[in-house]
């Protein structure tokens, strides 16, 4: 999970679904001024480590944090 947190861009994509909840991959290719298939590749990082989810519906995926993942990181850093 930590390495998957390196980036300072996966960093902000997990904050802002933190912050705003459920989000459309668009949305998220807003967040930076990044192309979209890099955001694509953090999305796909962050997904891999567990710290996000996506679902998908007929023509978009809607990603979300993994709580209980991200809970298992906040214990995992506080007990350091």
């Amino acid at each position: 999970m930590c390495k998957a947190l390196a980036h300072p861009a996966r960093l902000q994509l997990l904050r802002h679904l933190i912050d705003y909840g459920d989000c459309y991959f668009g949305s998220l290719a807003d967040v930076l001024p990044l192309a979209p298939s890099t955001i694509s590749n953090h999305v796909s990082i962050l997904k891999e480590a567990g710290l996000i989810e996506g679902s998908s519906d007929v023509q978009r995926v809607c990603y979300c944090v993994n709580q209980e993942r991200l809970q298992q990181l906040k214990l995992a850093v506080g007990a350091l």
